[in-house]
């Protein structure tokens, strides 16, 4: 008989001393694993009465509920559902109902979840890619030519496997088991897919890169939630995980690398014809929009999109031209300082929140100062709009500017550039395009950012209020944005995605 996990889960779920008790929850192939709080709580006789359960075990200091295979996989769901729900009411009706509104938009939603695949990877880019462009300076001066080869093996290590990690946090942020979704997506860069003809066209290892594991993840997901509610119990274990890798495996050579290939390569070709063809208008509409993606949270759709460029070139032309909206919004900050010299609130926000702003951390000064006064966000997006339009203008020249990694912006992307010309050459056009950037948004902004008028309508008080009250990266009592878009620019900026300032 099958047994109904849902009802089991909610059986075991008091017995073992409720919600606030469970600290985590996992399982093997047989146990529901779970880390008590206070083990004293659970009631083993009771629970071994649950019909579905087969044993209680306390051992090596976890709570294990014996439920057997193919049972244990949907119960721990369930499980992991109704705690998940306690933790989340426990947060209080108001975050619940911001929560619901944030998620009622698709597209929000849908963004949501793929930064939730991207965002834990910025670490080991930035890592990899601060080794690489320190790398490139040794091997372009000659410098430790014993140490070059070990720096390249560790630097580019990650990316050779990166659709591995994509295809696990994937399945992990759909519903999937995340080393299914791993292993799917590891067919991608296998290199014995180069003896693989799909459509006529031999395959190459890395063809699609993070957008076929991506595909290839969402896959797996879906053949192993199809298979679970087919395959009997006791054939669970085996059957469900060798259906999905095969089924997944095979559409992913036959179907999903061709396709994410070609899809690859047109955001390549894209991407290098809109610098090197639009040029500077590209990089004004580019620079001049990026706040204001952020603040609707539409900036996440772009994280594949640099991965994707720093797998075929080694690095993402796009981000350096982005991170001009950041020395926008610093030039208009100064010009709001300089405009209001006996506004003692807001001077003193500038001046704690500019440094963060020169290494590319905005949201301070976004939320602290140009939002609130309203016109300064305006005259900053122009800000952006110059400084990426003189890096366009260069592009159109032949000398591109790229990033190695994504994730810090401003003067913290210095060590990561790259481009066609030298580091030399690369850093003067990239600082060119901060500078532009820093005085277009102050002569905006001194000249048509009506700062006297705005700051007039706030209440010193209350400005001074919201100031400091407001975390780093927050918005504070002046800037009530919609929580999504707070949200998603307070996560990226603490996890170093890319510049969201």
């Amino acid at each position: 008989m099958r047994i109904d996990s849902s009802s089991t889960a909610a059986a075991i779920l008091p017995l073992v001393g409720g919600p606030a008790n469970v600290l985590s929850v996992a399982h093997c192939m047989t146990r529901l694993r779970l880390d008590l709080a206070d083990p004293s709580r659970a009631d083993e006789e009771a629970l071994r009465a649950v019909p579905g359960v087969l044993g209680v075990v306390v051992a090596d200091g976890a709570f294990q509920v014996v439920l057997g295979p193919g049972v244990v996989t949907r119960v721990t769901a369930d499980f992991e559902k109704l705690t998940a729900a306690h933790r989340l009411a426990a947060r209080g009706a108001g975050l619940k109902a911001r929560r619901r509104e944030r998620d009622a938009t698709p597209l929000k939603s849908a963004l949501r979840r793929l930064a939730a695949v991207f965002v834990p990877l910025v670490p080991a880019l930035v890592g990899c890619g601060v080794l690489a462009g320190v790398n490139g300076l040794l091997l372009n001066a000659g410098l430790l030519p014993g140490l070059t080869p070990a720096l390249t093996a560790v630097a580019s290590g990650f990316m050779a496997l990166i659709a591995v990690f994509v295809g696990h946090n994937t399945a992990k942020e759909f519903g999937g088991t995340p080393v299914l979704g791993g292993a799917v997506a590891a067919v991608v860069v296998y290199p014995g897919v180069a003896k693989v003809t799909a459509f006529g066209v031999t395959l190459a290892p890395g063809q699609g890169g993070v957008l076929g594991a991506l595909a290839a993840a969402l896959l797996a997901t879906y053949v192993e939630k199809q298979c679970r509610g087919r395959v009997p119990e006791t054939l669970d274990v085996l059957l469900t995980p060798a259906l999905t890798v095969l089924v997944a495996g095979l559409g992913t050579l036959y179907g999903l690398m061709y396709a994410a290939g070609a899809v690859s390569a047109a955001v390549g070709t894209a991407a290098n014809w809109l610098l090197t063809t639009a040029g500077a208008f590209a990089g004004l509409l580019l620079g001049g929009l990026f706040l204001p993606l952020v603040m609707l949270g539409l900036h996440q759709a772009l994280i594949p999109v640099h991965t994707t460029l720093i797998e075929q070139q080694g690095y993402t032309v796009l981000l350096p031209v982005l991170a001009m909206a950041g020395a926008g919004q610093v030039g208009a900050a100064a010009a709001v300082y300089v405009r209001l010299r006996d506004h003692a609130a807001l001077r003193t926000t500038i001046r704690s929140a500019l440094p963060a702003g020169l290494l590319g951390v905005g949201e301070p000064l976004i939320y602290g100062v140009s939002l609130p006064l309203g016109r300064p966000f305006l005259t900053a997006c122009a800000g952006g709009a110059a400084g990426g339009a003189f890096i366009g203008f260069f592009a159109t020249l032949g000398d591109r500017v790229g990033a190695t990694a994504i994730g810090p912006s401003g003067w913290a992307l210095f060590p990561l550039l790259a481009g066609d010309r030298g580091p030399g050459a690369t850093a003067a056009v990239y600082a060119g395009g901060l500078l532009t950037g820093y005085a277009v948004g102050f002569a905006a902004t001194y000249v048509f950012g009506g700062v006297r008028a705005a700051a007039a309508a706030l209440s010193p008080t209350t400005t001074a209020t919201a100031l400091d009250t407001a975390p780093p990266g927050k918005p504070g009592p002046l800037t009530p944005p919609d929580p999504a878009t707070a949200t998603a620019t307070g996560t990226a900026t603490a996890t170093g995605t890319p510049p969201t300032h």
